[in-house]
């Protein structure tokens, strides 16, 4: 009895033991076909909304755009001109100058937090580098961070705290790979960015246009320490801070970082599986990661189409600069709303950016934009979060942009429909508000359509019983309800059967 309870348990420690090597073993490895078994975590495809943020140095000058420290060192561009005739000449006074007067005084992570989720955000991406070379967090690998000067400030270990106490997830961005040419103009004359002393901050600087197609424009290849070196920054923001979302720009698409990239990701993905939390890789083009291998994102533009895997717009209220600059113009809480739901209906969610004052305080433009859009998902999210894509994603006569920096310039109307589905109800949310006594006609539920047979329709935020008939050309709703809210109007519509 005994020789067999051990025969027994013998085998039981040995089936552990398979079981245990064989979890060990389910590890991201760092090719594209072990990445191809990344799946994207429902925690992002439930939250469909988040807040992107651009804040730095560049806030200060505060001219133009966020590529200022870029054009301030090209000779005779608007900003050098700037430059020059309001600070002095670049080999006097550089853009390494304006990190004292970047103090960060009226920051605040958690009011910067209580307001996103009034927005109803439910994940925040700071940046936690961009272009210029100058980290927003404490790290050991450059004493040009926003910890050791200008604010003296760990901003985004302030963030990541706030942000988590609130429950949203935190996720950040590193726009370090652009460092190796875009402080390059300032090695054509006598800046500061050819002094010496400060090449830990300035370099590579490399001279290079990354948009300009002239022959003569050779691109420079990354040497092997600035690889490994964008490497090491992002797996110390991956320890220290624990990211659930890690945005890449574009130029992470280079040939030559392809190692690194596939590195990089597995390295990320394991620690998501170490964290047991679900995590995101974003990526702007296709050359960059494979398909499937991480969440596509499109920069101020849209797909035309439902897309079977999840993607992600990053857009910015801003319609001229992602960080803060004089003069900028704001999108309205309409445009933010409408296009919301015209992203989540294909599938998508929507990153929406602002860009803060060197103070740490947010524009009243950015702010109302922030809570006009918190009032309608207050009513309306049920309409948005946790759903999934219909069969189409919408109807209408207005045509939707499509591709990358492309602003919807023909605005919606209530005869504009889209389409989100959760179970067993379907959503459809007109993408402007019907007048008083405007019929809504919904072509895609005529019950000659096979789409189904409606059993109920009702008006979210609203106790009114809503008048409606289906005939074989449409869904007909004679609302006689005053709208909860403004900008657009989410029906949920129940079946004897959903097809």
């Amino acid at each position: 009895m005994y020789k067999t309870l051990l025969t027994s348990l013998a085998f039981i420690c040995f089936f552990i033991c398979c079981i245990t090597r064989s979890n060990a073993q389910e590890r991201f490895q760092a090719d594209w076909n072990s990445l191809k078994k990344y799946q994207t975590p429902e925690w992002f495809r439930d939250a469909k909304f988040g807040i992107f943020i651009h804040w730095g140095v560049y806030s200060v000058p505060a001219y133009k755009y966020e590529w200022y420290p870029r054009h301030m060192y090209r000779e005779g561009s608007d900003e050098y001109k700037h430059q020059v005739a309001t600070y002095g000449p670049e080999n006097k006074f550089g853009y390494k100058d304006f990190i004292p007067m970047f103090k960060a005084e009226k920051f605040n992570a958690d009011a910067w937090v209580a307001l996103f989720k009034k927005a109803g955000a439910k994940y925040v991406v700071p940046v936690a580098e961009h272009h210029d070379g100058f980290a927003m967090y404490k790290t050991a690998l450059s004493k040009w961070n926003a910890a050791e000067m200008g604010p003296k400030r760990d901003i985004i270990g302030e963030l990541a705290a706030a942000i988590r106490k609130n429950g949203l997830i935190f996720g950040l961005s590193s726009h370090r790979i652009e460092h190796w040419w875009f402080m390059g103009e300032g090695t054509k004359f006598n800046s500061d960015v050819r002094d010496p002393d400060f090449a830990d901050f300035y370099g590579p600087a490399k001279v290079y246009d990354p948009f300009s197609k002239s022959p003569d424009n050779v691109r420079p290849i990354m040497s092997t320490e600035f690889m490994n070196d964008w490497l090491m920054r992002n797996i110390e923001l991956t320890d220290k801070y624990k990211p659930q979302l890690f945005w890449f720009d574009w130029w992470i698409e280079q040939p030559e970082l392809e190692p690194y990239r596939k590195s990089f990701a597995s390295y990320y993905y394991n620690k998501g599986i170490e964290w047991n939390k679900g995590v995101v890789l974003n990526y702007k083009n296709d050359v960059a990661f494979p398909e499937g291998t991480a969440v596509f994102d499109m920069e101020r533009g849209k797909l035309d189409g439902i897309h079977k895997l999840p993607w992600q717009t990053d857009d910015a209220i801003g319609n001229t600069s992602w960080g803060y600059a004089n003069g900028n113009t704001f999108k309205t809480a309409q445009y933010v709303i409408t296009n919301l739901i015209d992203i989540v209906s294909k599938n998508g969610n929507l990153l929406l950016n602002i860009g803060p004052r060197p103070d740490g305080s947010i524009t009243d433009e950015e702010t109302q934009v922030l809570l006009g859009t918190g009032k309608w998902l207050k009513v309306n999210g049920e309409a948005i979060y946790g759903t999934r894509p219909w069969k189409v994603y919408g109807e209408g006569p207005t045509r939707s942009a499509s591709g990358q920096f492309v602003d919807q310039k023909i605005p919606f109307s209530s005869k504009d429909i889209r389409f989100t589905v959760k179970g067993d109800k379907l959503y459809a949310i007109t993408l402007g508000l019907p007048a008083p006594g405007e019929t809504v006609s919904i072509t895609s539920l005529g019950s000659d359509t096979g789409n189904g047979t409606v059993a109920g329709v009702e008006l979210l935020g609203s106790n009114v019983k809503v008048k409606w008939k289906q005939n074989k050309n449409a869904l007909i709703i004679n609302n006689s309800a005053v709208y909860p809210t403004q900008n657009a109007a989410a029906f949920k519509i129940t079946f004897k059967v959903l097809k």
